[in-house]
């Protein structure tokens, strides 16, 4: 497909509003992006004429949504090149599994004064689960170091990765500094000591096409809401070996074989870590959100995107007064920054004003903040349907912000 961005953009019908009587400029995609109308009308659809619970009735409509949904799964599977649809576990986000291999993992294989190795950049959701794993077992949490570019200090592995390390769990792209990890050469390391590695790809997964066997990641987990598809629905994929040998994460329905009272038997995977009832529409709208993704091409997507962060770079640097933070050789989607003297809540709040949605904070990563010595960062993160006619707009509302706070 040809990459044209107006036709792009009239697919996403929230980029029409108005937010305060200003056109939306919407720059938060790392915390999530807008639906194409497409993923919408599937939800719409499945709610209107195939509405059934799935797995669990002979009649015409559960079998429908049942094929539909199992049909996601493949492909996903597909997606993300996994050797086996069972391999793809579905939960509600990034989240919650990072959570299940924290919690099933390390039930069967983290014992006390062994060790889990994260990053310094990490965001909280793949620091508190190990944290809280670790305490469980008696276990030490380790932390690859970074630089003041925003970079891993690869020197650091060796002593990191010992007879202790039971997991490492890492970002594939920070989402405050949009660093890139060289994840392939941090699995390969590990995997010269036998450790399995977990990548968090909630940033990469919308930027990029994922090859987890090329990868050779043990577990590899990403979110629907940040590539264009609904809340609530997430991925999580594993080695068949490692789904195998861990137990489940929740009790309940569908993820057994057989209950008694004396006795429960699980089922197969993937349905041994699928308890309870799935967020079917999701699932339909993450296969669809990936239909249109590679329809429009990540070759497409990852140039494009490439030239806006390149391009807002520039620009911010020659105002003069904003100070980049992150500035790794390698960086996708995501550009954060301060302005001396000016609060970055008092500047975004301002910047909303002039209908520009940008994010403010520790952006859920406050080690990452602490390092740099500040408790809020601004950061603008684009998505394949923003411009550089926008990039222009923010940053001539950064010179009224600074204006008007001196």
């Amino acid at each position: 497909m040809d990459f044209n961005l107006k036709k792009i953009r009239a697919d996403f019908p929230l980029l029409t509003c108005e937010v305060r009587g200003k056109p939306l400029i919407y720059f938060d995609n790392a915390a999530t992006t807008q639906k194409p109308k497409a993923v919408i009308e599937r939800e719409k659809r499945y709610y209107e004429e195939e509405n059934a619970n799935i797995h669990r009735a002979a009649h015409f409509l559960a079998n429908e949504a049942t094929t539909f949904y199992e049909e996601g799964r493949k492909r996903i599977a597909e997606f993300i090149k996994a050797k086996h649809p069972h391999e793809i576990i579905f939960t509600r986000g990034t989240t919650e599994s990072i959570n299940l291999v924290a919690s099933s993992f390390t039930e069967r294989f983290l014992r006390k004064n062994d060790e889990v190795v994260i990053t310094a950049m990490e965001h909280h959701a793949n620091i508190v689960p190990w944290q809280m794993a670790c305490a469980r077992k008696k276990a030490h949490l380790k932390v690859i170091p970074m630089n003041e570019k925003g970079e891993l200090r690869l020197e650091t592995l060796p002593e990191l990765f010992n007879q202790k390390t039971r997991i490492v769990a890492i970002t594939h792209v920070s989402n405050v500094l949009g660093t890139v990890n060289p994840i392939k050469e941090i699995i390969e390391k590990a995997h010269l000591r036998n450790i399995p590695v977990l990548i968090d790809g909630a940033q990469s997964a919308p930027h990029q096409k994922v090859d987890v066997q090329e990868l050779d990641c043990d577990f590899f987990s990403f979110s629907g809401h940040k590539m264009y598809a609904p809340m609530g629905v997430g991925v999580l994929y594993g080695k068949e070996r490692w789904l195998n040998e861990i137990p489940p994460y929740q009790g309940g329905g569908e993820m057994i074989k057989k209950v008694s009272f004396a006795k429960t038997t699980y089922n197969e995977l993937p349905y041994k870590f699928e308890a309870g009832t799935p967020n079917v529409p999701g699932v339909l709208g993450l296969h669809t959100a990936i239909d249109y993704l590679e329809n429009i091409g990540f070759d497409n997507i990852s140039q494009h995107e490439k030239e806006l962060c390149h391009y807002a770079e520039k620009q911010l640097l020659a105002l003069g007064f904003v100070k980049l933070i992150g500035t790794a050789q390698q960086k996708t989607g995501v550009v954060s920054f301060i302005i001396e003297g000016i609060h970055p809540y008092d500047a975004g709040t301002v910047l909303d004003h002039l209908g520009i949605a940008i994010r403010t904070g520790h952006h859920c990563a406050e080690p990452v903040a602490d390092f740099f010595g500040l408790t809020s960062i601004m950061r603008a993160s684009f998505a394949f349907y923003n411009t550089k006619e926008e990039i222009d707009i923010f940053i001539s509302a950064l010179k009224k912000v600074k204006k008007m706070f001196g």
